[in-house]
Formats: C-alpha cells, sequence, structure tokens
C-alpha cells in the first residue's frame, strides 16, 4: 500500500467520507496537510488515532520546498502518505499539482481517493446548464482585476464557475452584473451543512437577497452561458480587423476563435476576406 493518495475529505457534512479514505488515512503513517488543526480535528471525528503519524504542513507558501521533501520520502520506498486539503478534492484551487508532476516524472506510485469536490456539487445543485462548464478558480480580489478576469471570460459559450469569499460576494455580483448583463447567476453556500443554500436567479434578484442576508461560509459562485443573440451581437468583422492591425492573419484568428469560442474555419475565411478586400 506504499505510495502517495491524493484523498479528499467532506466539505460539510462527515458521513460523506468515503469507506476508502478512512481506510488510506488509517494507514498512512504520514499526512501532508494544509492545516494540521483542521486534518487532526477530522481524524478524531472518524475516530482515526494520529498520535503516531508524521504530518507535513503543505500548502500555497511552501509547496516548492514540501514537494522535495514529500519525494526524497516516497523514494524511500516504505512511506504510505496521505494528502489532504482542508475540505474536498485535493489541487482544485489547491497545492499539490507540481507534487503529481513530479511523481510522473520520477514514476514513483501515486493514486487518487475520489470524493467530495464543491465546484460540482454546486453546479448539480445550481440548475444552469451542466453539459459543458469551466471552472476558473478564486476571483481576484482587486476590483480592475475581477472585471478583467469577467470581461475575459464573457464570451465563452459554457456555464462559469468560481470560488469566492463570502465577504466579497455582493462585488462580486455587481461587478458580474456589469459585465454579463441579465444572464442568470446562481450561489451556493454551506454545501452539505445544515445551513446549505443555493439560489439562482438574475444578478439583481440575487443582488437585493444578499444585501439582506448577508452570506456566510464557504461561496461557489456560477454564471450560465451566453445565449443565441448575446452571441450573435459579436461584430466580428469589426473584432478581426483590429486583431489584424496588430497581429498576422493566423494569429489573430487563432486569438478570436479563443476568446470568442468561434468555428476556426469561419472565422479564417472571414479574415482572408478583410485581407483581400484591404
Amino acid at each position: 500500500m506504499s505510495g502517495l493518495y491524493v484523498v479528499a475529505t467532506p466539505i460539510g457534512n462527515i458521513s460523506d467520507i468515503t469507506e476508502r479514505a478512512k481506510l488510506v488515512l488509517q494507514k498512512a503513517d504520514i499526512i501532508a496537510c494544509e492545516d494540521t488543526r483542521v486534518t487532526k480535528k477530522l481524524l478524531t471525528l472518524l475516530n482515526i488515532n494520529f498520535s503516531q503519524k508524521k504530518f507535513i504542513t503543505f500548502h500555497d507558501h511552501n509547496e516548492q520546498q514540501k514537494v522535495q521533501e514529500i519525494i526524497k520520502l516516497l523514494q524511500e520506498g516504505n512511506h504510505t502518505i496521505a494528502q489532504v486539503s482542508d475540505a474536498g478534492s485535493p489541487l482544485i484551487s489547491d497545492p499539490g499539482y507540481k507534487l503529481i508532476r513530479t511523481c510522473h516524472e520520477q514514476n514513483l506510485p501515486f493514486s487518487v481517493i475520489p470524493g467530495c469536490c464543491a465546484l460540482i456539487c454546486a453546479l448539480q445543485l445550481s440548475g444552469l446548464p451542466s453539459n459543458r462548464f469551466m471552472f476558473a478558480g478564486f476571483i481576484p480580489n482587486k476590483d480592475k482585476a475581477r472585471l478583467d478576469l469577467f470581461n475575459e471570460l464573457k464570451n465563452i459559450d459554457t456555464t462559469l464557475i468560481f470560488y469566492e469569499t463570502s465577504p466579497r460576494l455582493l462585488k462580486t455580483l455587481q461587478a458580474a452584473s456589469q459585465v454579463f448583463g441579465n444572464r442568470e447567476f446562481s450561489v451556493a453556500r454551506e454545501i452539505s451543512k445544515i445551513y446549505e443554500e443555493c439560489k439562482t436567479g438574475l444578478p439583481s434578484e440575487l443582488i437585493d437577497y444578499y444585501t439582506e442576508n448577508p452570506p456566510k461560509g464557504e461561496i461557489v459562485f456560477m454564471i450560465a452561458p451566453p445565449d443565441k443573440n448575446e452571441v450573435c451581437a459579436i461584430d466580428l468583422n469589426k473584432i478581426l480587423k483590429q486583431k489584424m492591425q496588430n497581429y498576422p492573419l493566423k494569429t489573430a484568428v487563432s486569438q478570436v476563435v479563443s476568446e470568442y469560442n468561434l468555428n476556426k474555419n469561419e472565422v479564417y475565411r472571414l479574415a482572408i476576406k478583410i485581407k483581400d478586400e484591404s
């Protein structure tokens, strides 16, 4: 059983832990975690004795250093190491991918123990289209960076999913309403806990609701894809001309296709037409 195990833990209800996750946490002699206090509390609730286990604090600020430490332990070949985040599935807006990449490069054993993931649970609760979606991580806390991110993503034809903190939710709703207009928004919080809540509606409705009911807990914020009229409103001719003033034709086409999620052949034909006319 030696090797690295990436273990998903509950995001709320302790009963959401899987039997396989419990077994790995019991057998592990080393646990890499964000906050030892949080992880020890989880182990106590699961009746897992951790007095003989070694804990490695593993977070954004020490990731590079700790990756090397964990890799050395894996190279010894006789350790069972569990990596956990404070809640949910590790690596999703949490550290860890560099560790997995190094395991790939050095052919070291690792496995994933699946379980709770807040963004998937929120999408299921929201009622927004779930056949295609994009997770964009945490929303920046600076006003300009927040608007820049929303403008970058506004023309992508998919449901957008973000993580946000409750104190910043109203600012985020107001900024998103400026960029995305009257698309449906959805806010999920406290997933699988006693006060689980998911509100889906127009921006003005959610702004009014959360002004009157300041939110608490972890937030997943979602935005519906653009409707067909919104997509058709793009002035492709104008956008392409602007791009082609600054970039070679192929680069301009690639950027427009990527930014607006359009058919590459159609954009390329229009670009050729614009070039010939000029």
